[in-house]
């Protein structure tokens, strides 16, 4: 289980990383670009992934991952259940949303080889 609280400073670890409202949720953002969304009243996370990370990471077990419905999940919004998952896999879903909206220059210090 992934406190709220824990979720915000995992997601604002990232370089240049900021919090900011998106309607009623909220959203942390590089350059101006989400790469995750926090809905603290039902306990989800929503991350950008790639279509092959979103199937990776759902095939792990999808009461605790699995893509937005419509539309949204098929560009690769996948929603994850914080009161579920476990720090180290969330850790490994924000870097790889973050990663994937981030400029190269910041996203290359979080890549893995």
């Amino acid at each position: 289980m992934v406190s709220i609280a824990n979720f915000r400073k995992l997601c604002l670890a990232f370089d240049e990383a900021l919090e900011q409202p998106h309607f009623e949720k909220t959203s942390f953002r590089v350059r101006k670009k989400i790469f995750a969304t926090l809905d603290e009243k039902t306990g989800k996370a929503v991350v950008k992934l790639s279509a092959t990370d979103q199937s990776v990471f759902c095939a792990f077990d999808k009461a605790i991952i699995y893509p937005v419905p419509g539309g949204w999940g098929r560009q690769g919004w996948t929603i994850v259940e914080l009161k579920k998952i476990t720090t180290a896999m969330l850790k490994d879903i924000l870097t790889v949303s973050y990663c994937n909206v981030a400029p190269k220059g910041l996203a290359g210090k979080y890549q893995q080889l």
